[in-house]
């Protein structure tokens, strides 16, 4: 952060329209408020590892946030891996999946606090070009939190679909 207290690094990464191929998920789904997103994730997540390894099932890829519709005072959201085969539902996991197709995404650097203005960054760059947003939308965690990281570390690849 510099003394204007802002991160130079996030505001000087560009949004991108990628083109995606729909992929395959393992998910816990739920309608979460606010103040219990994280125990949400946590919880999910330990659920998610169980059921994946008692399936023999690989995540692909870094873990993920599905988020339906817009957020309010609760979140419609889906917690889970990209997943090399569907996996049999068990206590509460699900198969599932992310969309193809064209996608905005911008990487945010730094913590998970700072995500709404950068989901913002992305939405008005979007606007700009006259690219429709899709009402779904996701955050890949590139970055494995931990207790003791700085968040400065963390990175966040937002994905935005583009409704075509």
């Amino acid at each position: 952060m510099d003394s204007r207290g802002f991160d130079e690094e996030a505001v000087a990464q560009e949004p991108e329209l990628v083109t995606l191929d729909p992929a395959t998920t393992a998910v816990v789904r739920g309608v979460v408020p606010m103040a219990g997103l994280r125990d949400f994730f946590d919880a999910s997540f330990r659920e998610l590892a169980r059921v994946m390894a008692a399936q023999g099932i690989a995540p692909t890829g870094p873990a993920f946030g599905l988020y339906h519709g817009a957020p309010g005072e609760t979140l419609d959201l889906e917690v889970g891996f990209v997943t090399d085969r569907a996996v049999r539902p068990e206590t509460g996991v699900v198969a599932g999946s992310l969309p193809g197709g064209r996608v905005a995404r911008l990487m945010h650097h730094g913590s998970f606090d700072r995500l709404g203005s950068s989901w913002d960054r992305l939405g008005s760059w979007m606007r700009a070009r006259g690219l429709p947003a899709g009402e779904d939308r996701w955050e890949t965690y590139v970055t494995e939190p931990s207790p003791d990281m700085d968040p400065g570390d963390l990175r966040t690849e937002l994905n935005w679909p583009v409704a075509d």
